[in-house]
């Protein structure tokens, strides 16, 4: 699979793992941070899990459209959870969230 063919789910992935980063680190700036923290956790795995699967499939590894479904199911997860907040750093996540899982579903030869 060439990365090249593949740039606009790359973009996505780098996208939501910034926007996720983001929610992270302003969700631990709210009131009531406690009642932030399945966002936070959530956001952080979303990150780690967009960096590196960008990472798989730039390097055009073999690993990568599994790496896409799992992240397609983790950005759901995270577009969830923050869409549940009416915070504009929680729902700009939530649609970049959204746009990397169907990018990733797409890259993966995935459909929902």
């Amino acid at each position: 699979m060439s990365n090249q063919r593949f740039s606009s789910c790359i973009e996505a992935c780098l996208d939501c793992a910034q926007a996720c980063e983001h929610c992270a680190e302003a969700c631990l700036g709210e009131k009531d941070v406690k009642k932030m923290a399945d966002c936070i956790r959530t956001d952080r795995d979303c990150a780690t899990l967009c960096w590196s699967t960008a990472a798989l499939i730039s390097r055009d590894s073999q690993f990568s459209a599994k790496a896409c479904e799992l992240l397609a199911e983790v950005c759901e997860a995270c577009a969830k959870e923050c869409g549940q907040h009416d915070m504009d750093h929680c729902q700009e996540c939530a649609t970049a969230c959204k746009k990397c899982a169907a990018e990733c579903r797409e890259m993966a030869g995935v459909r929902t």
